[in-house]
């Protein structure tokens, strides 16, 4: 079977309550490290089944290390000050992907301003129902420019909103590059 390329790995909230990425069953993108070999990982039952504890953290990827605490509201208010840097967020799950785990939403608290965690590589996975679970995240903010006709082609295509669009037609998107996770329930 000939290889699949991901065309485009746009992420968005569209006000349809649905939050993530698209996911594509068979795609792979060479040598962007998703195993170590440049496939894709995909997520086991176990991966998409786990018990969140209320005893303890659920731990996925990297251990969390020593980066500095920020809070999400600041870094959301100023991304690119925060941006390629790595610093630990804590939060609450507000969504979640409902595939593979691969990616959630989380705020400092429900209803307030959120950002897309990614897990990194595609290399490790949250459980499906991890939507109400305390977070504790370490990676980087990513601060990226979707061009007009990104943007355009979402809208057309897929419906998507955009509430801050800027004046030459871009949207600039924030997003959280996760290495390790860490969930807790209440």
């Amino acid at each position: 079977m000939p290889e699949k390329y991901l065309l485009y790995e746009i992420q968005r909230y569209d006000h349809s309550g649905e939050f993530g990425p698209r996911h594509f069953s068979n795609c792979v993108r060479p040598g962007k490290g998703y195993a170590g070999n440049g496939r894709r990982q995909e997520a086991t039952e176990a991966d998409k089944t786990a018990v969140i504890p209320t005893d303890g953290w659920l731990k996925r990827g990297d251990a969390i290390g020593n980066s500095k605490k920020v809070s999400l509201s600041k870094a959301l208010a100023k991304p690119a000050k925060y941006a390629g840097k790595k610093v630990i967020i804590e939060g609450v799950v507000v969504r979640s992907c409902k595939s593979e785990g691969c990616w959630a939403e989380v705020a400092e608290k429900q209803g307030e301003k959120s950002v897309r965690v990614k897990m990194k590589g595609h290399s490790f996975f949250i459980p499906l129902q991890s939507a109400g679970a305390a977070a504790r995240v370490e990676g980087e903010f990513k601060v990226k420019t979707l061009t007009k006709a990104e943007v355009d082609h979402m809208i057309e295509e897929d419906g998507a909103k955009f509430e801050n669009r800027n004046t030459d037609g871009t949207v600039t998107e924030v997003s959280f590059e996760a290495t390790g996770i860490e969930l807790k329930r209440s």
